[in-house]
Parts: C-alpha cells; sequence; structure tokens
C-alpha cells in the first residue's frame, strides 16, 4: 500500500451486505480508497463476477493496480464520479452493473499524509486536491482569491459561522506573506474563530469546505449519482456512504426525488405509474455501531443510504 499509511473503511460488511452480491455479479466500486471494500466485494464475487473500481487519486490507483495484477475478475480506472457513464461505457457494461458503491469523503491515508495538504493536524503543503495534477492547489486558490470568494465558500460548503471573520483575517495575513503551509492556514483560522466548537478544532470547517471547493466534490456526488441510474440494470443496488450533513444532503434529496418520480403539477390527477419513480429505497439510513466508532473514531459521521433501481 502506497504510503503505509492505515486506512480502516467504515461500514464495511454493512456496505457489501447491501450490494446484494451474487457470484456472477457486476459491481463497480466508484471509489476504490485503499480498497477495503473492494477486498471484501472480490471475496463475496465467484469466478464469473466482476469488479470494476474507479479513483481520482493516483495513490489509490497504484494500489488497486497491485490488486489487479492477482485478480484477474477486477481492473480499475483513473477516473472522476463524473465520468463513471464513460468508464462504464468504455467497459461495455452500461445498464448491466448490479452494484455501485459510494464512500463519499476523504480517506484515512490522505488526512494523514502530511503531503498531501488535507490536515490542519499536520505541517504540509496546501495542496488538498485528491488528484496532485489536476487544477489548481488550495494555496493557489486561497492567495488568489476575493474575501467575499472566501467568505461565502467556507459557509456555503463548511457551514462556518465566522466565515466573514475568518475570510478578513486570510486576505490580511496574506498581504503580509503568501499563505503556503496547513500550518499557516491553520493558525489564522484558529486566531480569527472566537468560537470553538465542543471537542472541533477551531478550523475543522473551514478545512473541510476549502478540501469541497477545490475538488468541486459536490458537483461531483451530484453527477455520479444522476449516471449511476444509468449505469445500473434494473433490479441493481446503488449504495452510498457520506460523511457529513451536506454530503448525505445531496444523496437523500436525490434518492428521495427519482423515488417519488417526475414532478406534476399538484392539481393534475397522476397515477404511479405516470409517475415513472425510477429507485425504491432500502430500509432506513445505517450508522456505524458503537463498538465500530470506539475502534475507528471517524466512523462516528457516517451515513449509508441504499436504493434499488426499479426502472
Amino acid at each position: 500500500m502506497s504510503g503505509n499509511l492505515l486506512h480502516e473503511t467504515v461500514l464495511k460488511e454493512e456496505a457489501v451486505t447491501a450490494l446484494n452480491i451474487t457470484t456472477d455479479g457486476l459491481i463497480i466500486d466508484v471509489t476504490f480508497g485503499r480498497g477495503g471494500h473492494s477486498t471484501i466485494i472480490l471475496k463475496q464475487l465467484g469466478s464469473e463476477g466482476r469488479l470494476i473500481a474507479i479513483d481520482r487519486d493516483p495513490e489509490a490507483i497504484d494500489d488497486a493496480l497491485e490488486l489487479q495484477k492477482k485478480d484477474s475478475r477486477f481492473e480499475v480506472v483513473h477516473a472522476t464520479f463524473s465520468q463513471l457513464e464513460e468508464v462504464a461505457v468504455s467497459k461495455s457494461v452500461n445498464g448491466r452493473v448490479a452494484g455501485v458503491l459510494f464512500d463519499l469523503g476523504v480517506s484515512s491515508p490522505q488526512l494523514d499524509s502530511a503531503g498531501r495538504g488535507f490536515s490542519f493536524m499536520k505541517e504540509g503543503p496546501l495542496d488538498m486536491r485528491m488528484n496532485p495534477m489536476d487544477g489548481h492547489s488550495a494555496s493557489q486558490w486561497i492567495n488568489s482569491a476575493s474575501e467575499k470568494e472566501i467568505s461565502n465558500v467556507l459557509f456555503n460548503f463548511g457551514e462556518e459561522r465566522f466565515s466573514r471573520r475568518i475570510a478578513k483575517c486570510i486576505v490580511r495575513e496574506r498581504e503580509v506573506e503568501p499563505i503556503l503551509t496547513t500550518k499557516q492556514l491553520s493558525d489564522i483560522v484558529k486566531h480569527a474563530n472566537p468560537s470553538w466548537e465542543k471537542g472541533k478544532h477551531p478550523a475543522t470547517r473551514s478545512f473541510q469546505a476549502i478540501r469541497i471547493f477545490i475538488n468541486q466534490e459536490f458537483n461531483e456526488i451530484e453527477e455520479g449519482l444522476s449516471q449511476a441510474l444509468s449505469v445500473l440494470k434494473v433490479g441493481g443496488r446503488l449504495v452510498v456512504i457520506s460523511f457529513h450533513s451536506l454530503e448525505d444532503r445531496i444523496v437523500k434529496k436525490f434518492m428521495s426525488a427519482q423515488a417519488k418520480g417526475d414532478k406534476f403539477p399538484k392539481d393534475l390527477p397522476v397515477t404511479m405509474d405516470m409517475l415513472n419513480p425510477r429507485l425504491n429505497l432500502i430500509g432506513k439510513p445505517i450508522k456505524a455501531s458503537a463498538h465500530e466508532v470506539e475502534r475507528n473514531y471517524r466512523a462516528r459521521s457516517a451515513v449509508m443510504r441504499v436504493a434499488e433501481k426499479i426502472a
């Protein structure tokens, strides 16, 4: 595994159970990460089964290529959520997939590697890109964006109450010297944030917001979920694990809308078949057990939602 950094997959058994895997199934793991879910999925599949994994992080791809060498049922593609349908078409599986799994957010190795710039707890370059070869780094953005843009990002993607105050401090401090490291940004936010949430570092929301913005994570989630409907066959399962309320809100809204079907004027009499719902919601949202949270603190906020394609 790259970097020898440990990653404990959250809701591992629950997610694989939710996929309702058959031995000859065709599954797409849209977030390979360090292979926690993929490894168990492969154990459930028989010799006729097939697993395609996707990830945008080159380090995750390196790990996946090692697994690909060992198992002919498995193949990996370096891609984003918004390229899901493109991947399915290129592999001649569009509309034939039995299960699609999304494990959203940032992985432990990404957080724990100082060089990736995701963590306010470790000194490192302020990067935050899931794919370091793609787009602008957090440092490039934070040193050029307007105060209003920074404030909007912190508020919209991090629900940061003190977004304006933090943005003002960032702009003031970058005039003294460029903000190039995670510690610089963390110290600025810590100084600007007057109210610390209990049990939460004052820079938590700001770092989350900037990471989401830099990687366009919400756009990617929305596009990926939409494409998953095309990729899945009727009866196929969509399983999504999210790690904070804003992610889960997107997933819940999408699944609920697809379960209700097309919108019609309220006073227009319509039958269920006219609504054309495309998903059936399976069970209630699942959270990590107390035992799992005790073993892996990052599981505390995880929520898994499951739906089945019906049309």
